[in-house]
């Protein structure tokens, strides 16, 4: 007797519209940062006169494979809203990978924006983030997104399921430039870090 194959075509429990940077599914995560959640990133935020409970960018994610797990890759879309803290423009907390050779791709959907990237070294260089922009992100280099716009900066990633998270380098150290709005336009302001100077008396 001859055992015929059965074979159904399966619908994807994950959905994106590309359009408004949307994910939709069962398994789907969400995060939001809120101005309070950034106090090492603005360290004068409660001066600005924003709420506290403004909201600065959110994430969405899709994670088939479970963080720290070889091999997978991650899926997800940040919202980063137009703002400024005094001059200086809203953007995402930013951070190393805890692996250096883990990598990551952005591409922008829609908005205008900076995309910060830092060596360990310090060195810290600026790239467009436009709409179509495709940016490949090496492994060994720091990154944060700045919204230079007047609307929500939409933005695609993809990064491997066991890159990991190193923020403390930059909770510490900062980046080595700050994007702050000069008579209307986006510049790039060097950080001056402060030296300790020990007094011998």
């Amino acid at each position: 007797m001859t055992v015929k194959n059965q074979a159904s075509i399966e619908t994807p429990e994950t959905t994106i519209d590309w359009s408004v940077g949307d994910l939709e599914g069962a398994s789907i995560q969400r995060s939001r940062k809120l101005l309070k959640d950034l106090a090492e990133v603005y360290p004068k935020h409660a001066s600005s006169g924003l709420a506290p409970d403004t909201e600065v960018y959110s994430v969405q994610w899709w994670a088939p494979a479970r963080e720290g797990q070889e091999g997978g890759l991650l899926w997800g879309v940040t919202h980063l809203q137009p703002g400024r803290v005094g001059d200086e423009y809203f953007m995402t907390h930013g951070h190393f990978h805890a692996l250096a050779t883990r990598a990551e791709y952005y591409t922008a959907v829609s908005g205008q924006g900076i995309l910060l990237r830092m060596e360990r070294s310090g060195h810290t260089w600026a790239e467009e983030m436009t709409p179509g922009a495709l940016l490949y992100i090496d492994g060994r280099h720091a990154h944060r997104v700045v919204n230079i716009g007047d609307e929500p900066l939409v933005f695609w990633a993809c990064w491997p399921s066991d890159a990991g998270y190193d923020y403390g380098t930059i909770a510490r150290d900062g980046f080595g430039l700050r994007v702050l709005e000069r008579n209307g336009k986006a510049v790039l302001a060097p950080v001056v870090k402060e030296q300790h100077v020990e007094h011998n008396d």
